[in-house]
């Protein structure tokens, strides 16, 4: 039976109603009406966050810009810019380093001010529907797809956790001088993840405190490691602000694809959108809004400028140590030191290659011991910090995509285990010093998962209906889609590269029928997106009356 003609919708927390002869129906998906809400009363209570308590913003301030707003606001850009921090980033940025010297910094710089565009637009969807993009797509994509749409974040997440987790495991093993194995390494760090996560019991802003101590350990850290090194500070900012690569071949276009894969991480749009609920606003009140979004934006960019500078610390430091430095000279300098690591390097006139441990042993053989230990320590704060942040995104998921009403030990369980299983895996499996190609799959598993954020967090931001008057505008639309087609084909490319120096026929056929059903899901998020960026000529091959479509079509004239 067809549905009734919807007249004047509305919106409610970010659901979309409209009234009917059969009374208010939800439209939560595009092109389709629910049924008949039985309580629709219940869709207007405030949407809890995961945090126990929120902080309150000051009132009677009417400045144009208060220190004081500004501080009660800072809090979850900083924990968002953690994931622009955690080892596999780190990893990226020395290994960019070793391999192009200064000549890709500009590149870091590029995918930080993307990143921090698209952290924006995570931001506005939360503080504006009082959702987070978890809860959005869970109301507005249908069944099938929105189970596969949960089923690849949460794909990302466990790549993104394995990252972490093993990278501090391999920061205690450096600092107990392998006197703790990888495996050990990974249990240990499960049990201090889950301790650290209830330090919110103690109030969200200690937790939050506690998250900028572990920024201010990697700082000071990485810091230390850039004044010792020295490096060449007018290189440094030529390679920040003059986009080129002289005499770059393959290798550092890879590098290059992959500092962007490595900083822009599907699951971070997902934390951030709902990060910005733990602060008390009135989405009654458009001033309030508006506010929130000023605020929230300047402390993202705060932040994201913070971890920007120790990436650059990282990157720096080996361009200027190690780049176009051969195994043999690595070798030798180790060999002339007395360290027992030698047999890592080769004695061939290779470039060196380098990963999280080995770039802690090429440090301790030229700069000394103190070198390695306080980049362990780096890496342990990294690691330690990404860690819980990557356990709140699988949480935060899980609770949007699959409605979770379970106790908050039971949640933590749960979402911990899914990334645990195949960590300790590895763990078990091999040892420290052969887990460079693990951290290269991560890197693509990732970098494949970026459309299922992107696409959404773009779609969303952009329907009126949703967003009302902070919708994308006009210019922000064609942004935001330039960046999302050229972010993903830049992984997409990295991911072809990848399993082409895989050289084998198996995994080109697994490939290549994983390659089709990813690109026709693909297609299928891009096909509503645009509709809702209003291209409405598309909506008229379905049959079912499309109303958050209809209502963005009527804004628009």
């Amino acid at each position: 039976m067809k549905a009734a003609r919807p007249r004047t919708p509305e919106t409610r927390s970010g659901a979309i109603y409209i009234t009917t002869k059969q009374g208010w129906i939800q439209a939560n998906q595009y092109g389709s009406i629910s049924n008949p809400d039985p309580n629709p009363v219940a869709q207007d209570e405030p949407l809890s966050t995961y945090f126990e308590d929120t902080v309150a913003i000051p009132e009677n301030i009417n400045q144009v810009f208060s220190f004081r707003k500004l501080w009660a606001f800072t809090g979850p850009g900083f924990l968002m810019s953690i994931a622009y921090l955690d080892p596999g980033n780190i990893e990226s940025d020395l290994q960019c380093g070793a391999i192009a010297g200064f000549k890709l910094i500009w590149v870091l710089l590029v995918a930080t001010v993307i990143g921090l565009l698209m952290q924006r637009l995570a931001a506005r969807l939360g503080v504006v529907t009082g959702m987070h993009l978890a809860e959005v797509c869970n109301r507005q994509y249908s069944r099938v797809p929105r189970f596969m749409l949960w089923l690849m974040v949460e794909v990302a997440i466990i790549g993104s956790d394995m990252q972490e987790v093993i990278g501090s495991a391999i920061a205690l093993n450096l600092l107990s001088a392998g006197r703790i194995p990888l495996w050990a390494g990974v249990l240990i760090t499960i049990v201090d993840t889950f301790t650290f996560l209830f330090c919110d019991k103690f109030g969200l802003r200690k937790l939050e405190a506690f998250f900028g101590f572990l920024i201010t350990v990697m700082a000071l850290s990485f810091g230390f490691e850039y004044v010792l090194v020295k490096p060449d500070q007018g290189e440094l900012l030529k390679g920040m602000f003059f986009p080129y690569c002289a005499g770059c071949g393959r290798a550092q276009l890879e590098q290059a694809v992959g500092i962007i894969g490595a900083v822009i991480m599907p699951h971070n749009i997902y934390l951030h959108s709902a990060l910005v609920k733990s602060r008390e606003i009135d989405r009654n009140k458009r001033e309030e809004v508006k506010e929130a979004n000023k605020y929230f934006f300047i402390e993202s960019a705060i932040a994201l400028f913070i971890s920007f500078i120790i990436n650059v610390f990282v990157v720096a430091v080996f361009a200027q140590a190690f780049y176009n430095k051969t195994n043999m000279e690595v070798n030798a300098m180790c060999n002339a030191t007395g360290s027992p690591h030698t047999n890592l390097f080769p004695l061939n006139n290779n470039t060196l290659e380098v990963d999280i441990y080995k770039g802690g042993v090429v440090l301790e053989c030229f700069f000394g011991p103190a070198a390695l230990y306080i980049w362990a320590i780096g890496i342990l704060a990294a690691g330690q910090s990404s860690t819980m942040t990557g356990t709140y995104s699988g949480q935060f998921v899980m609770e949007g995509f699959c409605n979770l009403q379970c106790s908050r030990f039971k949640r933590i369980l749960l979402t911990r285990s899914i990334a645990i299983v195949p960590t300790l895996s590895v763990a078990f499996s091999k040892d420290v010093q052969h887990l460079t190609w693990m951290n290269d799959i991560l890197n693509v598993l990732q970098s494949v998962q970026l459309p299922f954020a992107l696409i959404p967090i773009l779609t969303f931001t952009s329907l009126t209906s949703i967003m009302n008057e902070f919708a994308n505008g006009l210019v922000c639309k064609i942004f935001g889609v330039i960046v999302t087609l050229a972010v993903c084909a830049i992984n997409i490319y990295f991911f072809v590269v990848y399993i082409m120096s895989l050289n084998s026929v198996v995994v080109y056929v697994f490939a290549g029928l994983g390659s089709l059903a990813y690109l026709c899901f693909v297609v299928y998020l891009v096909w509503h997106s645009l509709i809702a960026l209003g291209v409405s000529c598309l909506d008229r091959v379905t049959s079912r009356p499309t109303v958050l479509i209809e209502e963005q079509s009527e804004h628009d004239s």
